[in-house]
């Protein structure tokens, strides 16, 4: 009887710490930290290359938000292609990719869009943020 109890305490105390630790909540929290890294990285690639071209920004940037396409995709077709900022890796290496693809994102895709404003602003927005967290940077 007292190793039934004991055993009833322990499955007690094990579903609690299960709960409270909610690993599927954790690894959501971590796709958002890197999406926001990501969407950082994509928007300060894009600000140097306007610094370095006269304030001039990638002439692919349209004023609606579209998927930004991935570095040595096979097509940008309906993608904005921001291949001047990684060739030769001068702005950045690669194009990042967000943490739910390919099956958040378009063929061809990083699932990050882009879009700028009629003053020059740029955002870039993360649309498959985890736990209703809007991830999204102007500068």
């Amino acid at each position: 009887m007292e190793i039934l109890i004991v055993i009833g305490l322990i499955s007690i105390l094990a579903a609690i710490v299960i709960v409270a630790i909610n690993p599927a909540r954790q690894f959501a929290q971590s796709r958002n930290a890197q999406r926001w890294s990501n969407v950082n990285a994509i928007l300060n690639a894009a600000h140097q290359y306007s610094v370095d071209n006269k304030g001039a920004l990638p002439s692919t940037i349209t004023n609606s938000a579209t998927e930004v396409c991935a570095t040595g995709a096979a097509s940008c077709s309906g993608l904005v292609d921001l291949s001047v900022l990684t060739d030769n890796e001068t702005y950045i290496v690669s194009m990042p990719v967000d943490p739910s693809c390919p099956s958040a994102c378009a063929t061809d895709g990083v699932g990050y869009t882009i879009t700028q404003s009629a003053n020059g602003r740029i955002t870039v927005n993360a649309p498959d943020a985890e736990l209703d967290e809007t991830i999204e940077v102007k500068r």
